[in-house]
């Protein structure tokens, strides 16, 4: 029985919902609902890269590394 890693995809809107290490994470001021959107950072590897993606706000700025596991898709 091993854990399932979820993959995202670059340019796509997630609710953030953490689990794992980002409940306790210190390098992000991410909350409980917060809507973001997946995208490859320059000079960082691509999203599901080990389970790990990084996130940008609705204003466009760069929240930090995330579990893909932590984004749940939005619903249209």
């Amino acid at each position: 029985m091993g854990i399932t890693i979820r993959k995202v995809r670059a340019g796509s809107w997630y609710t953030f919902a953490p689990v794992g290490m980002d409940l306790y994470d210190p390098k992000t001021t991410l909350t409980f609902g917060d809507i973001v959107q997946v995208k490859r950072a320059p000079g960082c590897p691509p999203p599901n890269t080990m389970g790990h993606c990084h996130v940008y706000d609705v204003a466009g700025k760069l929240r930090g590394l995330v579990l893909t596991n932590s984004l749940q898709r939005e619903s249209t």
